[in-house]
């Protein structure tokens, strides 16, 4: 009794470490764009169910599995991060070519989904996706410039686009403007994080803004990134895309964002960095849920 209980105790410690190596919160905002991307495609009506649920399969595989790929990438940089040294390759819960196996039945898992089941398009997308998070950014990106969040974005902002795909075969304007917002968002959002996190990544090596420019030069880039992206949030009123109760939201969650930008630039804590980056996640989800809103319940 007490072998079996051992073992099943270890074998729900491997499988929360492979779960862990997914990054299931970073997944989920990535799935969560996705579908909405998915839900504005279709002007009248919903998608088909089987669709949205076999692209959201295959999407969440693939980026699960570029999740794992950066921290197999990563690990001897994870050991010297407080914020990530608890992950599973830093703490040996799992063995390199354990992951690597992980990564590829999962990524090739999703791929083979979205071929069959969804088009031929979203899986090339999604697979370029995975090369530029994983490969690009990962590899050359993070650990050379510091403008890596913003390059490295591309690859971050391509989910909506991905839904979109999915549901129409092809990618629209109205699709790209969603990517433009991801885009417009990710500095802003990474850059807080890393403000509070400046010592951490200067013992890892890394080259974030903060940490080659400075904390002054980095909340001013914050602060005029968010206002970029203010505009940027504008333009799918401004072309028609979406109608009043968008434009009301996108107003609000941007006024507030500003605000901390603002806050942020001018008395600067970590504490407020903090609430910057978590606002930041929460703007992201609210904006997108607004889109989706105002799509159905246009006036």
């Amino acid at each position: 009794m007490k072998t079996l209980t051992l073992g099943h105790a270890l074998g729900s410690g491997r499988l929360r470490a492979f779960y862990v190596l997914t990054k299931p919160r970073v997944n989920a905002l990535i799935v969560f764009c996705a579908v909405i991307g998915m839900f504005l495609a279709v002007p009248d009506g919903l998608p088909s169910a089987a669709t949205v649920f076999a692209a959201t399969i295959g999407i969440a595989c693939v980026a699960g599995a570029a999740a794992a790929m950066n921290c197999l990438i990563e690990q001897g940089i994870d050991a010297r991060m407080a914020r990530t040294r608890a992950r599973p390759l830093p703490r040996g819960e799992l063995a390199p070519r354990e992951v690597a196996g992980f990564a590829a039945v999962l990524g090739g898992s999703g791929l083979f989904v979205l071929h069959q089941a969804v088009n031929p398009l979203t899986m090339w997308l999604t697979l370029a996706t995975f090369v530029g998070y994983a490969v690009v950014y990962t590899v050359f990106l993070k650990p050379r410039t510091p403008q890596n969040i913003v390059i490295g974005g591309a690859s971050g902002a391509m989910p909506p686009v991905l839904g979109w795909a999915a549901v129409t075969g092809d990618v629209s304007g109205d699709a790209l403007l969603l990517f433009l917002i991801i885009f417009a968002w990710t500095p802003p959002h990474f850059w807080a994080l890393a403000l509070y996190r400046t010592a951490d990544y200067a013992r890892a090596g890394l080259p974030m803004l903060p940490v080659t420019h400075g904390s002054e030069y980095t909340r001013l880039s914050v602060l005029l990134y968010t206002l970029i992206l203010f505009g940027v949030t504008l333009l799918p009123f401004a072309t028609q895309m979406s109608g009043l109760i968008y434009l009301a939201s996108a107003v609000a969650l941007g006024a507030r964002f500003i605000h901390y930008a603002w806050r942020l630039y001018r008395d600067y804590s970590d504490a407020l960095a903090r609430r910057t980056f978590r606002f930041s996640i929460l703007y992201l989800s609210l904006l997108f849920a607004a889109l989706l809103a105002d799509h159905y319940l246009r006036f």
